[in-house]
């Protein structure tokens, strides 16, 4: 009788260690809860035809290369990130389309303004105007930009330090929150790092005390 009355309490102290184990990973879960949600930006994404802002965008969203046709008003592409979500506005290039880019401005909390480095002078001086244009408008001047010289894979490209001296950017943006990268579709990691850089001007942006 004593063995069994030991061998019958020791059997409820392993059931009732199994259930508080049980019971303390079932409260663990619930009271964990889901992630907090990733913070949303809204940008603006600028550049001439060609500048290959739609296959960037595209190559960043994981969609497939067979189905990217260039942008010919805009379009919006939510962009994932660990941190973020980037919901972005891209604009399209072409002639007829730039006098009407302003009026997609309001709201935007960022800029991404791609260029083509490897492209014709005369188009990248059209790309330098329009960059001047935008840093300078009152509803972006203020905000941060990412410029990302493209197609530097193509023999043609200009080196960052050339972009910087062509557009002025040093005199023109001095003050203001800007990144300038190269970047290509051989190395979407390096393309990934740069809107890294973007976000973290965003979240600081996020952090500023307010003015009264």
């Amino acid at each position: 009788r004593e063995k069994w009355e030991w061998g019958g309490n020791k059997l409820l102290q392993l059931v009732c260690e199994t259930w508080e184990q049980r019971s303390g990973c079932f409260r663990a879960l619930c009271c964990k809860g889901p992630p907090p949600p990733r913070p949303e930006y809204d940008l603006v994404c600028i550049g001439l035809s060609g500048s290959g802002k739609t296959t960037l965008l595209s190559q960043l969203c994981s969609e497939s290369p067979e189905n990217i046709v260039s942008t010919t008003g805009f379009s919006i592409k939510a962009v994932p990130f660990q941190n973020a979500i980037l919901n972005v506005k891209e604009l399209g290039g072409a002639d007829n389309i730039r006098k009407y880019w302003s009026r997609y401005y309001q709201g935007s909390q960022g800029v991404i303004f791609v260029l083509d480095s490897a492209s014709s002078e005369d188009d990248l001086e059209t790309a330098r105007n329009e960059l001047h244009s935008a840093l300078q408008h009152p509803q972006l001047c203020t905000l941060p930009f990412l410029i990302l010289a493209n197609h530097q894979d193509k023999p043609a490209a200009r080196s960052v330090q050339e972009i910087k001296k062509y557009f002025e950017l040093e005199p023109l943006a001095r003050g203001k929150r800007w990144i300038l990268k190269p970047c290509s579709l051989d190395d979407m990691e390096a393309v990934k790092d740069s809107f890294s850089l973007l976000i973290n001007l965003l979240e600081e942006r996020d952090f500023e005390p307010s003015r009264m």
